[in-house]
């Protein structure tokens, strides 16, 4: 017999939600997203979780939600896994989760109010009708970093004047919780196959989305401008050039091992001592640039050197950090870094200020747009360039990756 008063479960509203963004023209383009990895209805979370590739939701949560309310969420949650937060804002995470935790959601939250004028999809509300989340409009435009760094430096604020953990401006508590921890725990294998099947997804999604005449979200847009994996380009240029460690010779042995006769080899320090990233901070990039210095972290992690120094110019060297040993640490970068410049864009005062300076860096890695007013400079380094949004322009010198917003 048909019982069609009969409510739905919470799997089953969970399951129809998923199949009415699948439907919807306006989410053509990551429907795919929506299929990788488990969904599961859970008693013990609050509201939803997810480790990048999972999701779980809270079942009484489910049940305080109407159908738009609910869409949100597994937008909210896909997001995450979308722009893949809990690898690529990791450090964040080990600096301040909470911190962390809130930069994610308000990035993502003003993206989904701003696609869903039409209500398909409404930011959950308590019972007194006040928004479930993290929500302002400071922060259009923003990415996670800086909204994390706004975050951080409020905290500090309220806290330097004994008001606790307050969260000054900006405030909101996030509408999810996000399995760091279980982010990390995800294989070298799990993670490349998760990279895999999103950029698959959404590259068949673009195609689905351009048959429906839409073309999709505006998210989307930007993730498939990227053409090639640069990310892992500049891993692989750091690991082969900048590799850390320790190798063996038998040029000489062991004395150590000799003393107890036996021979091995001795080892030949091959630590990394210093790197230079570079910022052109030209009128022409010089907000796109911040975005970049997100992938400096990973190089770090990469490398591990004994000092890192950051070089912001435009026709001259504007600014110059150094992180590592005996100055700032390498993990408070992103909270201490304070670009400079905004004029012309001449590389070659780059490698006229190493030289000057006497600087012998086992690499250099410059991020510009290419756009040079003189030519690519001199170098006696192994040098990387990180071109943004300029195909056209072709290095002398080194070698070149093309990135792209």
């Amino acid at each position: 017999m048909l019982m069609i008063n009969r409510p739905l479960t919470a799997e089953q509203r969970l399951q129809k939600c998923v199949v009415d963004i699948l439907g919807h023209p306006r989410y053509a383009a990551i429907a795919g997203v929506l299929m990788i990895g488990s969904k599961q209805v859970d008693d013990t979370t609050p509201t939803a979780c997810t480790n990048g590739r999972d999701e779980w939701y809270g079942r009484e949560f489910i049940e305080s939600l109407n159908d738009a309310g609910l869409r949100f969420l597994l937008l909210h949650e896909n997001d995450h896994k979308l722009y893949s937060h809990l690898t690529t804002w990791a450090w964040m995470y080990e600096e301040d989760a909470d911190c962390a935790n809130r930069a994610c959601d308000y990035v993502i939250n003003i993206g989904i109010v701003d696609d869903n004028a039409d209500g398909f999809a409404t930011m959950p509300v308590d019972a007194a009708g006040k928004p479930i989340g993290c929500l302002d409009e400071k922060y259009r435009g923003w990415d996670s970093a800086r909204v994390f760094r706004d975050l951080r430096q409020q905290k500090q604020q309220a806290q330097g004047q004994g008001q606790g953990q307050g969260q000054g401006q900006g405030q909101g508590q996030g509408l999810d919780t996000h399995d760091w921890e279980g982010a990390k725990k995800l294989s070298a294998e799990e993670l490349a196959t998760l990279k895999g099947d999103i950029d698959t997804a959404i590259r068949q999604g673009a195609i689905t989305a351009g048959k429906l005449g839409t073309g999709g979200s505006r998210a989307v847009s930007e993730l498939l401008a990227v053409q090639v994996n640069w990310r892992e380009a500049l891993a692989d240029f750091c690991q082969q050039t900048c590799r850390g460690g320790d190798d063996s010779t038998w040029r000489t042995v062991s004395r150590r091992a000799l003393a107890n006769n036996m021979l091995r080899p001795s080892h030949v320090s091959t630590q990394v001592e210093e790197i230079i990233i570079t910022g052109d901070m030209s009128g022409s990039v010089r907000e796109e640039i911040k975005r970049y210095f997100t992938e400096f972290k990973a190089v770090f992690d990469t490398v591990r050197p004994a000092r890192v120094r950051v070089l912001y110019w435009d026709t001259k060297v504007c600014a110059e950090e150094i992180y590592g040993e005996g100055h700032l640490p390498l993990e408070s970068f992103f909270t201490s870094t304070a670009p400079r410049g905004g004029g012309g864009t001449d590389v070659t005062c780059v490698s006229e200020y190493i030289r000057e300076h006497n600087l012998k860096p086992q690499a250099v890695i410059n991020f510009t747009d290419g756009r040079l007013d003189g030519d690519w400079g001199t170098w006696t380094q192994p040098v990387l360039w990180c071109i943004v949004d300029n195909k056209s322009a072709k290095p002398t010198v080194g070698k070149c990756i093309h990135v792209s917003v």
